[in-house]
């Protein structure tokens, strides 16, 4: 089974890995990716130095699956998808979320991701609570756009 998850925020390490297309596969011509940020936003006059993510692991290994599999059976065209979460601590401007879709032309790559993206949003049991500057803290929803 794929892993999902990561400890803490997503490094340029394995972002640079994920991106380089395995051995003698040319067949995608496209490849979109999101990469999302933990912003330092205000609230209510405090400023978001972190956020702290759990997750139900085992959920996440099969809602994540599942989201690839619907993207796959949507857009015929994509290739590969992949997709990484962070769980724990990650600070205001590291990375959180990297999701990224190779396909054979840009237009399935950049509608798939969009969508993936959405799907991980809506369904991927992983719960974000902010941390402030003055060390308090509040449990944040994602809402759908």
């Amino acid at each position: 089974m794929a892993e999902y998850l990561v400890e803490g925020p997503i490094d340029n390490e394995l972002m640079t890995r994920l991106l380089a297309p395995p051995a003698g596969n040319f067949d995608a011509g496209a490849t979109s990716v999101f990469i999302g940020r933990v912003r330092a936003d205000e609230n209510g006059g405090k400023k978001v130095v972190a956020i702290e993510y759990s997750a139900y692991d085992e959920m996440v290994n099969s809602e994540a699956t599942k989201i690839i599999d619907q993207i796959l059976a949507g857009f015929n065209n994509v290739k590969s998808i992949s997709l990484i979460h962070s769980r724990g601590r990650v600070g205001a401007g590291e990375i959180s979320l990297f999701v990224m879709v190779s396909a054979g032309h840009r237009r399935q790559a950049i509608e798939a991701c969009s969508e993936a993206v959405e799907l991980i949003k809506a369904r991927l049991p992983v719960w974000k609570n902010e941390v402030y500057d003055d060390n308090s803290h509040e449990w944040k929803q994602n809402l759908p756009l």
